[in-house]
């Protein structure tokens, strides 16, 4: 009996550290600050690809303390251009979306022209993708799981979330591969090209050099 309870631990804690290390490649978990100046724009970006969940929060924090506090202005575009969120004259906000564009996304913040405060002040922003921006709790309330199962539940998610970024991986490599290859094609055509103007140039020398010093041996 002893020695059963001993293998379920070692079996529990085989699992949290392979969730933790599944976790750590998969899960993009990111709490940053942003130093944003009184005049001008910050951003921060990151390439996410397609059919990601993504959520964010983000709060303005006075450098002097300043009352009211300053407000912003944030404004998240696709890697296509498109806006995802977009918000005024705010102290703090969130956006969550789940991608439909694979690439850079980009996050901009600066400050509301009628702030009357001249220095800078700092943002503060949680950033998450993927399986870190899932509610587990929700998910073990609504399907009422617990322990063990929730664990593997999370390995599980960890597990299709590292298989679909290595499908990514593959196909970017797959399209720079393609790019390189089409590169290296155009740029040997465009060497033999070259090689072969440079071949009928000599050649058109050559000819009118024989034809000007066989004239000079007649005259």
């Amino acid at each position: 009996m002893g020695k059963r309870i001993n293998d379920r631990r070692g079996f529990l804690l085989s699992s949290s550290a392979l969730l933790t290390i599944l976790c750590l490649l998969s899960e993009k978990v990111g709490a940053l600050w942003l130093n944003l100046p009184a005049s001008g724009t910050k951003c921060v970006s990151e390439e996410i690809h397609n059919n990601v969940v993504v959520l964010a929060d983000y709060v303005v924090i006075s450098d002097d303390h300043s009352h009211p506090t300053p407000s912003i202005s944030a404004k998240v575009t696709s890697p296509y251009g498109n806006t995802v969120h977009n918000s005024e004259n705010v102290t703090y906000g969130q956006f969550a979306f789940t991608t439909t564009e694979g690439g850079n996304y980009l996050a901009c913040f600066w400050m509301d022209s009628h702030n009357s405060v001249k220095g800078d002040v700092s943002i503060n922003i949680d950033w998450k993708t993927g399986i870190a921006a899932k509610d587990w709790e929700s998910v073990a309330k609504k399907e009422k799981i617990e322990g063990v199962e929730l664990e593997l539940r999370k390995l599980e998610g960890a597990v299709e979330a590292i298989h679909e970024n290595l499908i990514y991986l593959k196909n970017r490599e797959s399209e720079m591969r393609g790019v390189s290859e089409t590169t290296n094609a155009r740029v040997a055509w465009y060497s033999i090209m070259s090689l072969a103007v440079c071949i009928i140039a000599s050649v058109g020398q050559i000819w009118y050099l024989q034809r000007f010093f066989q004239k000079k041996k007649l005259i």
